[in-house]
C-alpha cells in the first residue's frame, strides 16, 4: 500500500502546466501550484490582455501576485524523488496491453508516466528521473503518456507544434508561423486551449441542464402517474361516502358510479391491452419473415432462389402508427362534483344532473391518443354538420342555404329582439355545440375571421368581452385576399401560409388541439392550439366588409 501511495503523490505534486514535478513551487492565491517558471511563462502571456488568472481553476487575479518559492512544498517534492526512485513497482505499474509501456525498460516493462516530445519517447518513473536532474533534459517539453508522439511533431519542420493556427484551424510548429502562416492568426497551444476549455465548460453545462430538466420532467410524470390513482381511489371513495346518506334510490345511483368508474378503468386497460397484443402479433410476424428471408438469402443455387423468393408472401401492412401519443392526463375529480350535485339537487338527480355524472365519467381518457389527421381524407372522417343560430346573428347579417351561408349586408335586417343575438359586431355563433374530435371547411369572400367560441360569450354591446379573438373565451383566424391572423386574449399572430378560399377547422376537445388549415388541393397548417377547454365549443363567424360571404361547406 506504501508503494501505492508514492505513485498517486507524484501526480499530485506535478505542474499542471508543463506535466512534470514541480520545479521551484510556488502557491497562488487560490491555492493551486505551478512551477516558478511556468506560471510566470503562463502570466507574461496574459500581460498584453491586463488580466491574469488561474490555469486550473481560472480565478482572475486583479493585480499580478509576486511569487516566493513554497519552502515546504519544495522540500516534498525533493523528497518524493528520493522515495520514487527507491521504491519497487507493484505489478498494477507494469504496462498491460492497453497502457502506454517505457521505451528504456529491456525485461518487463512499466507504465510510462510521461512522454517527451524532444526524445521522442516515453519513460516510467525511474527512467524519467533524469529529466528532472539533468539540466539539459530539464529543458525537454514532457507530456501524458501518448502513443502517437509522432502527431505532435510537425511534419514539416520536425519540431513540437506549441502554436495553433486559428485561420486553418490546426497545431502548427514556431517555423510554420513564420514561413506559410506568417499572416494567419495565431495564438500559443495554451491559449487557445483555455479558450476551447470555456467553450467545453459552456456545453456541459448545457448537457447538465438538459440531464437535470429530463429528469425533472420524468419525476412529473411519476406524480402524474401518482395522481391519476389517487385521484381515481379518492372519486370511488367519496362517491361511496355521498351516496351512503341517500335513501335507497340513491345507493342504486351510488353503486352504477362505482361500477362506470371501474368500466372506464377496465375499458382503458382494455384497449391498451388490445394494441399491445397486435403490435406482439405484428413482431411476431415480422420475425418470422425476416427469418425466412435471412434463410432464403443464404440459397446458394440461383433458380432456386428466384424461385422461393416469388413464392414468399409479401409483407402486409403495419396496422398501427410509428407512435404512440398519450394524450393529456384527465382526471376524475369531475365526477365527485357531479355527485355532490346529485346529493344537492334531489329532484334532478334522475335526469339532469344524472347525465352530468355519466358524461364526467366518459371524459376520463388517461391513455392513448389516435394521431392526429395527416389527410384530407383522414379529417373528413371527422366532418360535423354545422348551422348558423339565427338568434346570435347581427343585424347587418343575412342568413342563407339552410343557415349555412352568411352575407354581410349594407342595410339592417329584420330579426327580432333576442337576448343571445350579437349586438355591435358583426358575428354570428352555431347552433351545434362541440366536444370530442370534429372537423369543418369555410369557404369565404372578402374578409372574415373564422372562430371558435363559449356559449357563454357576451353578445351585448361593444367591449372586447364580445369580440372573437380578443378573450379568453374564442380563438380565430382573421382571413383576408393576402394574409392570415390569429388572435387570442388580445394577442395577434402573423400567420405565413398559402392563399386559399377554404379555410378548415380541426377540433379535438378532449385533447385541447384546435388547428386551421388552408384547404386546396393540399392541406397546409396554417396555425395550432393546445390548450385545455373547459366548455363544449360553438363555430363562429365575423364579417369584416359588406359583401364579405362565408359558408360552411357541407364535406
Amino acid at each position: 500500500m506504501a508503494q501505492k501511495r508514492v505513485w498517486m503523490d507524484s501526480e499530485k505534486f506535478s505542474c499542471s502546466i508543463c506535466g512534470n514535478l514541480l520545479k521551484d513551487p510556488v502557491t497562488i492565491p487560490c491555492g493551486h501550484s505551478y512551477c516558478m517558471d511556468c506560471i510566470k511563462t503562463h502570466w507574461d502571456e496574459e500581460d498584453r490582455r491586463g488580466i491574469h488568472c488561474c490555469p486550473q481553476c481560472r480565478k482572475i487575479l486583479i493585480l499580478r501576485p509576486v511569487l516566493e518559492k513554497n519552502i515546504m512544498l519544495a522540500a516534498l517534492v525533493e523528497e518524493l524523488k528520493k522515495t520514487g526512485l527507491q521504491a519497487a513497482p507493484d505489478d498494477h505499474c507494469y504496462a498491460g496491453p492497453e497502457d502506454v509501456a517505457c521505451d528504456v525498460c529491456t525485461e518487463r516493462k512499466l507504465k510510462a508516466s510521461k512522454s517527451c516530445l524532444v526524445c521522442r519517447a516515453s519513460y516510467c518513473e525511474k527512467h524519467l528521473q533524469p529529466h528532472y536532474d539533468v539540466p539539459p533534459l530539464q529543458k525537454h517539453k514532457l507530456v501524458d503518456p501518448s502513443r502517437n508522439l509522432q502527431q505532435l511533431i510537425c511534419s514539416r519542420h520536425d519540431e513540437v507544434m506549441k502554436i495553433f493556427c486559428r485561420t486553418d484551424q490546426q497545431s502548427i510548429c514556431y517555423l510554420c508561423s513564420l514561413d506559410e502562416h506568417k499572416d494567419h492568426e495565431t495564438v500559443p497551444a495554451a491559449a487557445e486551449r483555455a479558450e476551447k476549455q470555456k467553450e467545453l465548460e459552456v456545453s456541459r453545462q448545457e448537457i447538465q441542464q438538459r440531464i437535470q430538466d429530463g429528469e425533472k420532467d420524468v419525476k412529473l410524470l411519476q406524480q402524474e402517474v401518482e395522481a391519476i390513482n389517487v385521484s381515481a381511489d379518492e372519486a370511488v371513495e367519496d362517491s361511496e361516502k355521498i351516496f351512503t346518506q341517500l335513501i335507497r334510490l340513491l345507493q342504486k345511483r351510488s353503486s352504477d358510479v362505482k361500477q362506470q368508474i371501474r368500466s372506464q378503468q377496465e375499458t382503458e386497460v382494455s384497449r391498451v391491452k388490445e394494441l399491445q397484443e397486435k403490435l406482439e402479433q405484428e413482431i411476431t410476424e415480422l420475425k418470422r419473415k425476416d427469418g425466412e428471408l435471412e434463410q432464403l438469402s443464404h440459397t446458394e443455387d440461383h433458380s432456386q432462389f428466384l424461385h422461393n423468393y416469388t413464392s414468399l408472401s409479401a409483407l402486409s401492412q403495419s396496422t398501427h402508427s410509428s407512435s404512440i401519443n398519450i394524450r393529456p392526463l384527465r382526471y376524475f375529480e369531475d365526477v365527485t362534483a357531479a355527485v355532490s350535485e346529485t346529493r344537492d339537487k334531489l329532484q334532478d338527480i334522475l335526469t339532469e344532473t344524472w347525465t352530468n355524472i355519466s358524461l364526467a365519467l366518459t371524459d376520463v381518457d388517461v391513455l392513448l391518443s389516435e394521431p392526429e389527421p395527416k389527410s384530407r381524407a383522414d379529417f373528413l372522417k371527422y366532418a360535423t354538420k354545422i348551422t348558423l343560430d339565427p338568434n346570435t346573428v347581427h343585424t347587418y347579417l343575412s342568413l342563407s342555404d339552410g343557415n349555412r351561408k352568411a352575407t354581410a349586408m349594407e342595410k339592417q335586417q329584420p330579426y327580432s329582439r333576442h337576448p343571445d343575438r350579437f349586438t355591435s359586431y358583426y358575428q354570428v355563433l352555431s347552433r351545434e355545440s362541440m366536444m370530442g374530435r370534429c372537423y369543418w371547411e369555410v369557404e369565404w369572400r372578402g374578409g372574415v375571421c373564422v372562430s371558435v367560441a363559449y356559449n357563454n360569450i357576451k353578445r351585448e354591446g361593444n367591449s372586447r368581452e364580445c369580440l372573437f379573438g380578443f378573450n379568453k373565451k374564442s380563438w380565430s383566424l382573421r382571413c383576408n385576399a393576402n394574409s392570415y391572423i390569429f388572435a387570442y386574449n388580445e394577442v395577434q399572430t402573423s400567420v405565413s401560409g398559402p392563399p386559399s378560399s377554404r379555410v378548415g377547422v380541426y377540433l379535438d376537445h378532449r385533447a385541447g388541439f384546435l388547428s386551421f388549415y388552408s384547404v386546396s388541393e393540399t392541406m397546409t397548417l396554417l396555425h395550432r392550439v393546445q390548450t385545455t377547454f373547459t366548455q363544449p365549443l360553438h363555430a363562429g363567424l365575423k364579417l369584416l366588409l359588406p359583401g364579405s360571404t362565408a359558408q360552411f361547406i357541407k364535406v
